[in-house]
């Protein structure tokens, strides 16, 4: 029995393809093209596994799959289907699917998959079906890159293993963690998100959680933190790379424990809460420089997830801008529609700032568009308006002899006395340095951090040294 696979499949070349690869492994396939010639097999044989498409002639394979756990309750199920959305995918995911497969697939992932199936003692007992899965998330996209990172949002949706979402700014990974807690098992709690990178130092404990009244300077009440606030739900946390170290060791034995306390506090409180983090920065050459420790990533990389740039996913930009537009209409914008053309050109785009970038330009064209109906010839003058603005962090760099004989220039007229040199050089060496990067960052003190590649606090205490206004220096980009 186990060697015997029921295929309900009404593509007959896709049916074929499967078909044949099956039975090259000794397995015995029956298929099926629609929902009724399914019921009608299992009510008279049983099998080791099904596979089925969602779209068939007669109904939604996922929707009946009730009645397929009637007359056979043990019996594993992987789907395929081409509607490659994140809803699909969860939708497989909550009737308890071995696995689902986007089309196209691979077909040797396919057959593997089939063997490890077959052969898991955990394929039995599966999940109920749960018919009203509707996660209304503003993950959009259809590429192969998309659907590697839907599959592994399902993975983690039934169980507490912490997740580390890792990719560039602006690719939407607070949007995943929003996903993960929206669609799992703690989703009736809530959703605390925290940028620990916009912490300081000194009082990410507290932040994190909470301190007693009285525990230091400054504490007139008790302060609950976000580990408890979080407490049944999801603990985000932002921008994990640019965490301090210490606060790092911190975070690392509230992990390890499962229990916090709060500063200036006695009692232990057990952790009840997801964790997932996120971080656009390079997490294995900062561990190589011991600015990040190695122990605190694998125990926040339980299941890493990566989030492609939209430059490795130029497919689903024309998805991405029409769902924008839908979505600035529902916001008070004027309701734009976007040509064939048009699409064409918004995915020509490098898009460096990723969906966040894309996003924002959207909007903007659905603001200032004049018709209702944008064509190519209405972005193009929005396109060459930012081209025509530096990107943040692509200066022309100065020439090192110009930059020598400038400093040459500089000893030569202010002659600091002794003992004076050091400070007063590093002073006007980088009074320029931070006005430069605020200005390219629109006074973005974080961002502005990053590019100098410093930690944000000793950025801060140095504009504070040096007299500079974050933002009128930013005014000046």
């Amino acid at each position: 029995m186990k060697r015997r696979i029921l295929l309900v499949e009404d593509d007959a070349s896709i049916a074929l393809v499967i078909t044949a690869a099956l039975e090259a492994e000794g397995y015995d396939v029956t298929r099926c093209a629609s929902i009724a010639d399914r019921d009608a097999v299992l009510a008279e044989k049983q099998f080791g596994l099904m596979l089925t498409d969602v779209v068939l002639t007669d109904g939604d394979g996922m929707e009946t799959l009730g009645r397929v756990r009637e007359a056979a309750p043990h019996m594993p199920v992987i789907i395929l289907s081409a509607q490659n959305t994140l809803d699909t995918a969860v939708r497989a995911s909550d009737t308890g699917a071995f696995e689902y497969f986007p089309k196209p697939f691979d077909l040797d992932e396919l057959v593997r998959t089939v063997q490890q199936a077959i052969g898991s003692s955990e394929s039995a007992g599966l999940d109920d079906v749960a018919d009203d899965v509707a996660p209304g998330l503003p993950l959009v996209g259809r590429s192969q890159a998309m659907q590697t990172v839907y599959r592994m949002i399902t993975r983690v949706l039934r169980n507490d293993l912490t997740v580390l979402i890792l990719g560039e700014s602006g690719t939407g990974k607070e949007l995943v963690a929003e996903a993960i807690h929206q669609l799992g098992k703690r989703s009736a709690g809530p959703f605390i998100a925290v940028n620990t990178a916009a912490i300081p130092g000194d009082l990410i404990e507290s932040e994190l959680f909470g301190h007693e009244k009285g525990a230091f300077t400054g504490a007139v009440t008790r302060r609950i933190g976000k580990f408890e606030q979080a407490r049944s739900g999801t603990l985000f946390l932002d921008e994990i790379g640019d965490m301090p170290l210490e606060a790092q060791t911190r975070l690392l034995r509230a992990l390890q424990s499962g229990r916090i306390r709060r500063v200036g506090g006695t009692e232990e409180i057990t952790l009840d809460c997801r964790i997932v983090a996120a971080t656009n920065r390079d997490l294995e050459p900062m561990i190589a420089a011991g600015t990040f420790r190695e122990d605190l990533y694998y125990r926040l990389a339980v299941v890493p997830i990566s989030l492609p740039p939209l430059r490795e996913r130029s497919d689903d930009i024309e998805a991405l801008a029409r769902h924008f537009l839908v979505r600035a209409a529902g916001e008070g914008l004027p309701r734009r529609q976007l040509t064939a053309a048009g699409a064409a050109l918004l995915s020509r785009q490098p898009w460096r700032g990723n969906v966040r970038e894309l996003r924002n330009f959207v909007y903007r064209l659905a603001l200032l568009a004049r018709d209702e109906v944008i064509d190519a010839a209405a972005i193009e003058p929005l396109l060459a308006q930012d081209r025509a603005q530096p990107h943040p962090g692509l200066a022309a760099p100065v020439p090192a002899a110009d930059f020598a004989e400038a400093l040459s220039s500089w000893l030569a007229e202010e002659q600091p006395g002794e003992g004076e040199l050091y400070s007063a050089a590093l002073a006007a060496f980088e009074r320029p340095l931070f006005l430069h990067a605020l200005a390219v960052t629109g006074g973005n003190q974080l961002r502005a951090a990053r590019l100098l590649g410093i930690n944000r606090n000793t950025l801060r205490k140095r504009l504070s040294e040096l007299a500079i206004d974050p933002d009128e220096a930013g005014s000046r980009g």
